[in-house]
């Protein structure tokens, strides 16, 4: 799961490390006595949100992950555009693929970004809205696209997707966020309105 060194101590006759043995000694080597949001300037959720951003900005890629009919999660990369300020995401896709099929039956729908800073993660929980007016494609056509839909932003197959989170979850070692680090619990922002609150606080 994690990019470890090939050459273990296996090679000097000793049994490799596990997996989790080195997460444990990353956990405590890195200072979590305190949240981060407790350290810096700002509301506790403003500086969980920002490491939610910076995130997902360094990632560039993440999972979309919806419901089949059997109501079994199915996920797959996606390339989505940065985050809006209020941490909504646009993605773009084919119309005939399986996600839009899924997604008119069930618009629930989960984004999965790795840290790639460190070891860490952000979900976003939230609802997929299909987006097809045309000004709104137009407006976010790449010219790299063109291969995919010669037509370009005008292709009938050519959909946004507009994801719109209700529930962060976000575990970030290298940026000091966690609701508690040694048992891997995630801060967690839920969404009131137009508000992220920190959940439990």
């Amino acid at each position: 799961m994690y990019p470890w060194p090939a050459r273990t101590a296996k090679s000097a006759g000793h049994a490799p490390a596990r997996p989790a043995t080195l997460l444990l000694v990353c956990l405590l080597a890195v200072p979590l006595a305190r949240p981060c949001w407790a350290q810096e300037e700002g509301s506790p959720a403003d500086s969980v949100l920002q490491a939610v951003r910076a995130t997902m900005t360094a990632a560039g890629y993440c999972f979309l992950v919806t419901l089949d009919a059997s109501g079994h999660p199915q996920a797959r990369l996606m390339d989505p555009f940065e985050p809006e300020g209020d941490l909504t995401v646009w993605m773009a896709t084919n119309a005939t693929t399986r996600k839009v099929g899924q997604l008119r039956k069930d618009a629930r729908a989960t984004l999965a970004y790795y840290d790639v800073d460190g070891i860490g993660y952000v979900t976003l929980m939230g609802v997929v809205q299909l987006v097809g007016d045309l000004e709104e494609r137009s407006r976010r056509w790449k010219p790299d696209w063109r291969m995919f839909y010669p037509e370009g932003p005008t292709s009938q197959d050519f959909l946004l997707l507009e994801f719109v989170p209700s529930r962060i979850e976000i575990m970030s070692i290298s940026r000091g966020v966690a609701a508690d680090a040694t048992g891997f619990r995630p801060a967690i922002l839920e969404r009131q309105a137009s508000t992220w609150l920190l959940a439990g606080g």
